[in-house]
């Protein structure tokens, strides 16, 4: 099972141990913390109880890392373990930090974690398994980028060993300095091949090492059923093996094409992307150099360039371009070839709501998001609302008022192949920087920044966060209307006014005053007031979710400018909104009509 710290958890049970969950958080960019709700202050995923919390994770597929006693974890998944070879990671850590156990999948993941932990928490990994204790190696869990052929050889190999036997060792690709125990060597009935040919081995443990470059052409819309097709005609043809790629190549023109994307999930390897003047410092190595393409695309070969490029100046070309009707394929080969150090990867962008600020009203899709993250782009206070999701990223502060700036930094940087997040507070579609960000790619046509893959998430809004503070406002027919006339003429914004206050909408008014701006206030209140009574309920919500919130409630005729700020929203009920005291304080609502189903 393939681990990533995008599929794990981090588990804190109580606040003492949630301190070293976010060490390990920090360790392993991707992960995410589930606290206890009564317990942990803050975390991307709070949950009620902890054994229906971790079993269900499990179960899931979820890597889980406990900080806690390692009886609870075993008590929460025993009742569902049923395949050793399907089961996640399962690890628990004391809460100080000085004890990494990996209680199950040490070969799939958990070994490799335990030690990495242990490193970062300068703490102990507590290794079980009886090869890695005695051999130093686990032959079915080989470093990152190797591939394991035949895994149920792997038992056969290790025991042997274990009992003193000798196996050989035959390394015909890669480097394999980390195949190192007593008992491997030139003579054994049993053995280990590390080739990046496509072999049978009875008798054998069969690794590939990553040592081949895939580069690849296509024309525009490709179908990725055929680039998947030549491939693997072209390895199986060369006698290669699919586990021995490390990653797929092209130009960066191609950084958006789906058909190289797919190839690259389905060998389950990273895409990476050179400029035209990288694959063409490689013209003096092609053996198919195309003056054609060099004028389509700058450079005299795309598919053999971008393999070799990858493969470095020791690397070489071992299958030549191979065609289909759209596409191109190459291949070079290498010592051993790290797709972190390759081209770059196509670029990211998320746009990101956080919400009113506390991480407890976070999503987890942006926590998710935001620790994937290498840049976070945002107003220095929304950044700063993040606290320590921003450890080891870099952080590009601008200044309120500085939208479009911040927009096309983000936008810049993700073009530069960086995962970048545009941070936005509450919901980044609801006067935020979303809309903003897809009108300066229209407008610019720009065709770096058109390559840039593009995820909006939501946030919790101002509107919701004040509506659940205050009650269910909002439970019927609502609207939301932006005073602030910086962007929109103020005309426009009256016409607005007066069609909700005549629909009787309950109105959510964003960016209600400024320092500037002290009249559109008063003047919103007066239009709704010709509409409904001057009893109506209107809620004053500031700060929400970060210190010093206060929420207020006063009737529309007592509405004043004087007690509303950049920080408030203004929320105003409809004809119908009632306040009802109940539990020692006051609660708004607007009915939905249930009362005619009781008469």
């Amino acid at each position: 099972m393939a681990v990533t710290s995008e599929s794990i958890a981090v588990v804190a049970v109580t606040e003492a141990g949630a301190e070293t969950a976010r060490r390990i958080v920090a360790a392993l960019p991707g992960a995410q913390l589930h606290g206890r709700a009564d317990r942990v202050a803050e975390a991307d995923v709070p949950f009620a109880e902890t054994t229906s919390h971790i079993r269900s994770l499990f179960s899931q597929g979820v890597g889980v890392i406990g900080v806690c006693a390692a009886g609870i974890l075993v008590r929460a998944v025993a009742p569902i373990l049923k395949d050793k070879q399907a089961e996640p990671p399962l690890l628990a850590v004391s809460p100080d930090g000085a004890s990494v156990v990996p209680l199950l999948g040490g070969h799939h993941g958990a070994n490799r974690l335990a030690r990495k932990l242990a490193e970062a928490l300068s703490g102990h990994a507590a290794i079980t398994t009886a090869g890695d204790v005695a051999l130093g190696l686990a032959l079915d869990e080989p470093p990152e980028g190797w591939r394991v052929a035949n895994p149920d050889a792997a038992k056969p190999v290790a025991a042997a060993l274990l009992a003193g036997e000798k196996v050989r060792l035959e390394v015909e690709a890669g480097e394999a300095a980390w195949l190192k125990a007593p008992g491997l060597g030139d003579e054994g009935e049993l053995g280990v091949r590390v080739t990046d040919h496509e072999v049978m081995g009875d008798d054998e443990l069969i690794l590939h090492p990553p040592v081949l470059a895939l580069g690849v052409g296509c024309e525009r819309g490709c179908d990725p059923a055929e680039l998947s097709e030549l491939v693997h005609r072209t390895l199986d043809e060369a006698g290669l093996s699919a586990r021995s790629v490390a990653c797929v190549t092209s130009l960066d023109l191609k950084a958006d094409e789906v058909a190289v994307h797919a190839l690259a999930a389905e060998l389950g390897v990273p895409a990476r992307f050179y400029h035209a003047a990288e694959l063409e410092a490689q013209a003096s190595r092609l053996l198919t150099p195309s003056d054609v393409v060099f004028q389509e695309t700058g450079c005299h070969g795309v598919s053999e360039g971008a393999a070799l490029a990858a493969a470095g100046a020791a690397g070489e070309l071992i299958v030549a371009k191979q065609k289909s009707a759209r596409a191109t394929c190459a291949i070079a080969k290498a010592a051993v070839i790290d797709p972190a150090k390759v081209g770059r990867p196509r670029g990211r962008l998320f746009v990101v709501g956080i919400g009113p600020g506390e991480a407890i009203w976070r999503t987890p899709e942006v926590s998710q998001a935001i620790a994937q993250c290498s840049d976070l782009v945002g107003y220095g206070l929304y950044l700063d609302l993040l606290g320590e999701a921003t450890a080891g990223k870099t952080r590009h502060d601008t200044a309120l008022g500085a939208e479009e700036a911040r927009a096309r930094r983000a936008i810049e940087l993700a073009a530069e192949g960086r995962t970048t997040a545009l941070v936005c507070s509450g919901d980044a579609g609801i006067y935020a920087l979303a809309t903003l960000v897809f009108e300066l790619l229209d407008k610019e046509n720009d065709a770096a920044w058109n390559r840039v893959e593009i995820s909006v998430m939501p946030g919790i809004s101002a509107l919701q966060a004040a509506a659940s503070r205050a009650g269910a406002p909002i439970n019927h027919d609502f609207c939301t209307i932006s005073l602030s006339d910086l962007l929109t003429p103020w005309e426009h914004i009256q016409r607005r006014l007066k069609a909700a206050a005549e629909g009787d909408f309950v109105v959510a008014f964003y960016n209600p005053v400024s320092q500037r701006r002290r009249d559109q206030l008063p003047a919103a209140k007066e239009a709704l007031l010709q509409h409904r009574p001057a009893t109506t309920p209107v809620i004053l919500a500031r700060n929400l979710g970060r210190p010093g919130e206060t929420v207020r409630v006063v009737p529309l005729a007592e509405l004043n400018v004087d007690d509303v700020d950049m920080l408030t929203l203004v929320l105003v009920g409809n004809s119908e909104t009632r306040v009802a005291n109940r539990g020692g304080r006051d609660w708004v609502y607007t009915p939905r009509g249930y009362a005619k189903k009781w008469e």
